[in-house]
């Protein structure tokens, strides 16, 4: 699904090359909050790669991510399984050159250290580095992942030595579907840097990875990133983009991926961030209760379906980041 339908700058339709640079929007005033116990500090938000693909094509994202450099940002989420490695690249082409001011992150879908170790190798390569600042076990989701993760040969010795020799200074992992998966996660190690979660307004009333996920990591002082903030536009239909970055970045986190596919959403992101306040708990609620009915798995698509009857789902395989 796409991420919004844009409309809230004249921009909207414009392509990436054509928008106008900082002038109307001025660099640096994005916060930023120190990530964990990382010592790194973030912008609030950062550029995804995930959605890429709804791109029109390779040099519309360049400018995107030049753009988003240019406004500031320094947290650069990406993954190997991406576009099919054509995120990455975009990457490469378009932050090479200021490499040493943004904080990189890509992530791997393999479960065995062989594979995961060729994932990161193929990653360097694309994003045209020699390290990754924030590596990640990716999206996670059932139980049997868990096992082999952790047994032998597993992902997670890919991981560390990755970390041992330097070529990722952190780690981590993520996940959409299950918060229960997310704890297993969190059971059977204790050394990741960071974690990644879909966080929103709605998450609360199904499957809640606030609920349930959120106050293991903030104890544990966890570098934390959330996704999904407008649970892949779904909630934009009850509430506006300011609405749903207000309420993730009111959580006790410290940057959300914004997987934005044009200039105009981009900018519309950084004005909101801009002027950023923390909502009160009754705000909170308030904005909970106007998702409450957006509840369930056929909003949050990317999470387990437990309601279904019988056995059937009729929803379409969900493929998103």
């Amino acid at each position: 699904m796409h991420r919004r339908v844009f409309v809230g700058t004249a921009l909207a339709g414009v392509p990436a090359s054509a928008a106008p640079r900082a002038g109307k929007l001025k660099s640096g005033d994005i916060p930023v909050r120190l990530f964990g116990k990382t010592g790194v500090k973030l912008t609030v938000i950062g550029q995804a790669g995930g959605r890429f693909p709804l791109c029109k094509d390779k040099d519309e994202a360049r400018a995107i991510t030049r753009r988003a450099y240019d406004l500031g940002i320094n947290y650069f989420d990406n993954a190997r399984g991406y576009w099919a490695g054509q995120s990455e690249e975009v990457y490469g082409d378009a932050l090479s050159g200021v490499r040493k001011q943004v904080f990189l992150t890509t992530k791997s879908t393999k479960r065995t250290k062989v594979e995961a170790e060729a994932e990161l190798h193929a990653s360097l390569k694309a994003l045209k580095t020699d390290f990754i600042d924030l590596w990640q076990i990716h999206a996670v989701g059932e139980m049997e992942e868990v096992q082999k993760i952790f047994g032998p040969g597993g992902a997670i010795e890919a991981f560390e030595a990755a970390k041992k020799a330097g070529k990722c200074r952190f780690m981590g992992f993520t996940g959409h579907k299950d918060p229960h998966v997310h704890l297993a996660m969190l059971k059977a190690y204790d050394k990741y840097d960071t974690i990644l979660m879909p966080l929103n307004a709605v998450d609360p009333h199904y499957l809640s990875f606030e609920k349930l996920v959120l106050p293991v990591a903030v104890e544990r002082g966890m570098g934390i990133q959330a996704m999904k903030p407008f649970a892949n536009a779904k909630l934009l239909s009850a509430m506006s983009v300011r609405d749903c970055l207000n309420y993730v970045l009111s959580l006790p986190v410290h940057c959300s991926a914004i997987g934005c596919t044009t200039v105009g959403q981009l900018e519309d992101d950084v004005r909101v961030v801009q002027s950023l306040k923390a909502l009160s708990g009754d705000q909170m609620a308030a904005l909970r209760k106007k998702a409450e009915p957006l509840k369930g798995p056929f909003t949050e698509d990317w999470k387990r379906n437990v309601e279904t009857r019988a056995g059937f789902d009729p929803r379409p395989e969900y493929v998103g980041g």
